[in-house]
């Protein structure tokens, strides 16, 4: 399916908090990214000119040039400057692609990735965070866990070192090796992970015991709406009698699919968000109808690294009272990002509004917590044990 055409010929993306990077293609880009149809209303910042005054810029690159022992090309310094533009927002789900960047960008939206399978951000205080290890992948498969603060890169420290900087740090070809120093419960832990070339399906499914049918959603991709509808349809025919829809370390992905999502569920016509620019409503999203799933008792998994187009599905199911959220806290992204194309194939991420749960909750930096909070415990994986999904089977067992 489709996402849906814009205005102004950009893409609007719903980004993972904190601006995560996706290890996975080895650069830093964003992985949730939900696109949203044109913005509406007053810009915040009309009333700045229409032209910069470049000469403090100009008298800056004359000492640069003058006085830096290095080599600079001026593609490295123009694509500095619109790297600073961005940054200069002070909001970190704002950022410039280069072509080459743009590129990785796309990739990541069609889950082909070359990498260790992790999401990163930064914490509240700035450090480097692993926000969601993606289950199956090198990284998950290692022991990186969600929450993970990240001390050193192959045995350098990461003190000062930027987001974008990390990831050159730990990207690089499939079949090499790269040692994080994890910070876990206030203990250093090393852990050395094999990249790997991976292309991942964004949905998964089976049927467990007692007629529960089981989806997993790991990324909101161009596919997911076709899966997802797919997954459904077996599963109603296999009898399936209940739902479980696991959203956990799920970073986000296309709005267009976690409407489609949504709509597995709700009613035709009812509300899945609302987008507002200051408190003004520039955009409403509804149920298409496609509710195949409707009527089916469901359980929403969520954790920590649940964010942008997992919370807008757990919020909207939840809301309509159509599911009951199981886990741990969600990551907490409300904020709404647009994709504008600029020359030479490059791209900026600009934050252009908020998105806003049925209830008319803003989630930014809080999260949506579960109605039944279940934590995981290091020794759980290592036991293959999981309580949270053993909770949401026991609960559609009642």
């Amino acid at each position: 399916m489709k996402t849906p055409k814009l205005r102004n010929g950009g893409k609007y993306l719903l980004g993972l908090a904190a601006l995560v990077v996706v290890f996975l293609v080895g650069y830093g880009v964003g992985s949730g990214h939900i696109s949203l149809s044109g913005s509406s209303g007053v810009p915040a910042n009309a009333s700045l000119p229409s032209q910069l005054d470049y000469s403090s810029v100009n008298a800056e690159y004359q000492a640069l040039i003058q006085n830096y022992d290095g080599k600079l090309t001026a593609t490295q310094l123009l694509n500095g400057l619109k790297h600073g533009l961005a940054e200069a927002t002070d909001d970190p789900h704002t950022e410039y692609f280069t072509a080459a960047e743009t590129k990785e960008f796309n990739q990541e939206l069609n889950n082909q990735f070359s990498g260790i399978g992790a999401e990163l951000g930064n914490d509240s205080s700035g450090d480097l965070q692993i926000v969601s290890p993606i289950q199956g992948l090198p990284a998950a498969k290692a022991g990186v866990q969600a929450g993970d603060l990240i001390a050193t890169i192959n045995g350098k420290s990461t003190s000062g070192l930027g987001l974008d900087q990390a990831v050159d740090e730990i990207r690089g070809k499939a079949g090499t090796k790269v040692t994080l120093g994890l910070v876990r419960n206030g203990q250093l832990v090393n852990i050395t992970i094999v990249r790997q070339n991976i292309e991942v399906p964004s949905v998964l499914w089976k049927m467990l015991p007692g007629n529960i049918g089981y989806i997993q959603i790991i990324t909101f991709d161009n596919n997911t709406s076709d899966l997802a509808q797919k997954a459904a349809q077996q599963l109603k025919s296999q009898g399936a009698a209940s739902i479980i829809l696991d959203l956990r370390g799920n970073p986000g992905g296309l709005l267009q699919a976690a409407i489609d999502v949504s709509s597995l569920w709700l009613e035709q016509g009812q509300l899945v968000l609302q987008e507002k620019r200051g408190p003004v409503v520039v955009n409403s999203y509804y149920a298409s109808g496609n509710d195949i799933l409707h009527g089916l008792k469901t359980v929403v998994l969520i954790n920590g690294g649940s964010a942008s187009a997992s919370e807008i599905t757990a919020g909207a199911l939840h809301d309509h009272g159509d599911a009951t959220l199981i886990g741990t806290k969600s990551y907490g992204k409300g904020s709404v990002q647009q994709v504008v194309p600029l020359s030479n194939e490059s791209e900026l991420k600009v934050t252009v509004a908020k998105w806003y749960r049925p209830n008319g909750e803003n989630i930014d930096g809080k999260g949506i917590t579960p109605d039944k909070v279940i934590q995981l415990t290091p020794g759980d994986a290592a036991h293959g044990q999981d309580p949270q999904l053993a909770a949401a089977e026991q609960f559609l067992g009642q």
